[in-house]
């Protein structure tokens, strides 16, 4: 039997998601979590790695087994066993065909930036943080060069494995409600440090450091060193993978509601 689960999860205190000989990673919890309730060692694919820091709003994995157990009880007796920041929040079966990477259509992060003199205290590790206020037409105009098909070598971490720079980008939305900015970005795949480095930029962008057109001018480089440094990690969530319907997966979790 196939498995999908949807996972939440702060990643502040994790080294990411995939699994490290330290075992202090997401995936090394969940697989204890699933090991201890199952019995037996059970291995998961996930939709879209994250990052040492960054959080999860719905992370979407497979895996495959002989166990047969209700969906409520995969829920339960996994959480069970994973720490509290971590946690399973719906089981499914799926067919053999379903693949957590790649049957997603798209993939989704979302950034939550803090604009305050004062840095976050109840917020730390949750949001980015600026002190300098925020021009969001002036983001707004700079987010529109990046839509579409483009190399995205400018934005891409020096380590990226990924085989072509080569992305899509649907949907970038900028919002504020109070001091805190969101930032939404759904695209086709995203590479090492995209959406930081995106950042990086955007901010600079929106304190008047640059015009919105240099997003363009970096754009066109194809060079790391045209962006801006790559932002903190700290208000980064991936909000999960994009599938087609006739899965009949969940689209969201409540973590989704608690964001600005």
């Amino acid at each position: 039997m196939r498995l999908a689960l949807g996972i939440s999860y702060n990643g502040h205190g994790y080294l990411g998601w995939q699994s490290q000989p330290n075992g202090q990673t997401i995936q090394d919890k969940l697989e204890a979590a699933l090991q201890a309730f199952a019995t037996t060692p059970l291995h998961t694919l996930c939709a879209g790695r994250t990052d040492t820091g960054v959080h999860g709003l719905m992370q979407v994995v497979h895996l495959d087994t002989d166990i047969e157990r209700e969906p409520f009880s995969w829920v339960r007796g996994t959480n069970r066993f994973l720490p509290p920041d971590i946690a399973v929040q719906w089981a499914q079966p799926v067919p053999d065909t379903f693949h957590a990477r790649a049957s997603a259509l798209a993939r989704r992060y979302t950034y939550i930036l803090l604009e305050s003199a004062v840095r976050p205290s109840l917020e730390q590790g949750k949001v980015g943080w600026v002190f300098r206020p925020l021009e969001l037409q002036a983001m707004q105009s700079a987010s529109r060069h990046l839509l579409g098909e483009h190399d995205f070598s400018s934005f891409r971490a020096s380590g990226c494995q990924a085989l072509s720079p080569v992305k899509t980008l649907y949907h970038i939305d900028i919002s504020k409600r109070g001091p805190y900015w969101r930032f939404d970005f759904e695209g086709s795949a995203f590479l090492h440090h995209m959406i930081r480095n995106i950042m990086g930029c955007l901010v600079s962008i929106g304190q008047g450091l640059h015009p919105a057109d240099w997003m363009a001018e970096v754009l066109a480089a194809r060079n790391r060193d045209a962006a801006a440094p790559t932002f903190s990690a700290d208000g980064l969530y991936f909000a999960g993978p994009v599938y087609a319907p006739e899965w009949g997966l969940p689209t969201e979790t409540p973590a989704f509601q608690w964001l600005p």
